[in-house]
């Protein structure tokens, strides 16, 4: 199992993380990230990661990576 993790601090609200991974990633009403699964499975990881590389602001990060 993978963990997600997001600094929404760093979070400008540009939801790339939503077109990479729509299923994995929403805003909120402040346009901050949210992780939708606290963890998900290794078959997850290009998408997640593909995620975490469109994120212009590095908000985005693997637990323990």
């Amino acid at each position: 199992m993978i963990q997600v993790r997001a600094n929404v601090r760093l979070c400008e609200g540009f939801a790339n993380c939503l077109v990479a991974a729509p299923d994995l990633f929403d805003l909120d009403d402040e346009d901050k990230v949210i992780i939708l699964q606290d963890e998900l499975d290794e078959t997850e990881r290009s998408r997640v990661e593909e995620a975490i590389r469109s994120c212009p602001v590095s908000a985005l990060t693997i637990a323990g990576a």
